[in-house]
């Protein structure tokens, strides 16, 4: 269970790092550093939705940025991926 565990959160952690460059972020005073890991993590999961584009996580964050109708697709898949509950699936 703890090699699972661990497991899970090294993969987590390698790829907000990888496609965030998460460790090299010199936010560290305040609420800043939670607030910012809490939107790489929605950002992550609305990247992980979007099935149009068969790229990296990393590509598809850099086409966003660049692409505005890009953005608006990732957007779309994770409002689209919505339950009974009404709660949007990228949180």
């Amino acid at each position: 269970m703890i090699r699972l565990h661990w497991g899970v959160e090294n993969g987590l952690r390698w790829t907000l790092d990888v496609t965030f460059s998460e460790d090299a972020c010199s936010v560290r005073t305040g609420h800043a550093p939670q607030n910012l890991a809490l939107l790489r993590r929605i950002a992550l999961n609305a990247l992980n939705l979007e099935q149009s584009l068969k790229r990296s996580n990393r590509q598809k964050s850099n086409r966003a940025a660049m692409d505005n109708n890009y953005m608006l697709t990732v957007l779309t898949a994770c409002l689209s991926q919505q339950d009974d509950t009404s709660q949007p699936a990228c949180e």
